[in-house]
Formats: C-alpha cells, structure tokens, sequence
C-alpha cells in the first residue's frame, strides 16, 4: 500500500487555492461555475470561506475531462446529473477502497511520470495489479491520472508527460489484449464511433471486455463506419461493439439504428456516450453496455448468449 500523500483525506475539506493546485482550474473558474452552472457545491465557512471535499475535486477532473471532449460548460451539469443517476441505479456491490488510497497510487505513479521513469512506472504498475482488480486499476487510478494531464496540456511539461504516460499505457494495454486473444472462445470487434476517443480508452474499453471467453479486436481509430458491414462478413465476429465517450448528438440514435441493420451480428454500444443514449436506443436491437468496468464485460457476454439462444 501505497505511503505518503499531498493528497486530501477522503474527510478532509481544503480550501479553494488547493483546489486550483490540484486540478489547474483557477479560483474565478472554480467561483463562476458554482454560481452560473452550480456544478460545485462547497461548504462554506461561518466567515464565507469556501472548502472543498476529495468528491468536489473529482467533479471538477470530471468537468474538464467533458469540456476536453468538446462539451461546453452550461450542459455538464446535465451530463454529470445523468451519469450519477445511472451510477447510483447500476454501479455494482463491491468492497469500497476509498479514493484517498487510489490518490497515493496516482501521486506515486505521477511522480515517476514527472521523472520520465519508466523503470520505476513499470514497477508501479506491476504493484496496482497486485492490489486491485482490472476494471479499478484502470477507472480509479490509471486512467483519472491519463485524463488530468490531457486536460492541463498546456502547463510546462504536461504535453511530455502525458504522451510519455499514454505511449507506456497503450504498450501494456496492447499487450494484454494480446494475450487474451489466445485464451477465449469467441471474438468480437470493438470499433470507435468516428472522432469520438483517442486510442488508449478505445483499448481499455477493450480490455474491459474480454473476459476468459470472450476476447476483443480492436479496430483501429478512424475505422469508417461505413466498411463495418463488410469487415463483419469476412471476419464473422460473434458481435460487434461500438465505443464512444463524447456526448451523443441528435442524430447519432438513428446512425446506431441503420448500423445494426447493415451488419450480420448483434450490434452493443459502451463507453461514456452509452448511458446517455440509453433510452433512445430503448426501441432498437443494440445492448448500451455502459462505461463500468465491473458490468461491461458481463452485460456483453449476456447479450451474445441471449443472441445463441434466439
């Protein structure tokens, strides 16, 4: 377990300088969105002072992670609502490892990061692995650290680091996809919807699909939509799963919908878009899968067999 920590306790309240220390939002950001949008609800102090818990620092990573994909500020709040209502309704029951834990791995890993270590980050690696299960080593502490230095790229030094950490995290990711391939019975292909994520969540997504009897192909990045139907009748995957973590559009539920109707297999969605279209897919054949690392997998392996019994 991880020692040593600048990192907030999971009750500790810290005041809004820390914040903007922690995440790179400054102060006046951090006020407007409380009083425009009431993204972030701190307590206030008898002398007005505002303090913040680890929770309000994980919405505001979560706020600018939205904003990096495109998604202007007035509409997070809508995003961020829906997906705690799914979180809440869905998430599955497992023993709760506090985020302040998860946190000293990050500072730990962020350090090496910041050393361009990679001797000391394979090590670290290797050490979260021992710990904790696939779907937390990467939703809870390896993938939160990808998205904060993505989203501070333009800090000194966060552009190196950033594609220093992603270049090690794909090279492990692919690596481990490959090693499943061997091990399952059937194969599905796993696609990005068009301009939608960049590779490494498309291979993490991957990795959170394959189990012991169902392995991932991952498409490359830019694949067009309009060769799945092809690619689906030479390679006769048992399904096809598409990914995407940008808000949906207005179209995109009928895009889905002609899709599945072009390819001879069952057609799931996942990633961060799945929850949100969820009801406008209520009508069609698609599975939404969601973006929990600890269902997807599950959720697809249902679906298929629901498939093989039809």
């Amino acid at each position: 377990m991880p020692s040593g920590s600048d990192a907030p306790k999971q009750d500790e309240l810290i005041p809004i300088r820390e914040v903007s220390r922690l995440t790179g939002v400054n102060p006046i950001t951090l006020r407007a969105w409380e009083r425009r949008y009431g993204l972030v609800q701190p307590t206030r102090t008898e002398s007005g002072h505002r303090l913040y818990s680890q929770e309000d620092v994980e919405s505001v990573r979560s706020i600018l992670a939205w904003i990096e994909r495109g998604v202007s500020v007035s509409k997070v709040g809508k995003i961020l609502a829906k997906r705690d209502a799914v979180r809440a309704a869905k998430a599955p029951v497992y023993e709760v490892v506090t985020s302040s834990e998860w946190q000293q791995w990050q500072d730990q890993v962020r350090n090496a990061i910041s050393g361009f270590d990679d001797i000391q980050l394979d090590r670290l690696y290797g050490q979260v692995f021992s710990s904790y299960p696939l779907p937390v080593v990467f939703q809870e502490i390896l993938m939160p650290l990808w998205q904060d230095l993505l989203v501070r790229h333009d800090d000194v030094s966060q552009a190196s680091e950033w594609l220093f950490y992603d270049s090690f995290l794909r090279g492990r990711v692919m690596q481990r996809l490959h090693l499943a391939r061997s091990q399952a019975e059937s194969r599905v292909l796993l696609a990005a919807l068009p301009g939608h994520c960049r590779e490494l969540e498309l291979l993490v997504a991957g990795l959170l699909l394959t189990d012991s009897s169902v392995s991932v192909s991952v498409l490359g990045v830019g694949q067009p939509l309009g060769e799945l139907a092809y690619l689906c009748e030479r390679i006769k995957p048992s399904g096809l799963v598409l990914f995407s973590n940008q808000p949906p559009s207005e179209q995109l539920a009928q895009t889905l919908k002609r899709l599945a109707l072009s390819v001879n297999c069952p057609v799931s969605l996942t990633g961060a878009c799945a929850d949100l279209i969820e009801d406008a897919l209520s009508d069609s054949a698609i599975a939404c899968l969601g973006n929990e690392g600890r269902l997807m997998s599950r959720r697809l392996r249902q679906f298929l067999a629901g498939h093989l019994d039809t």
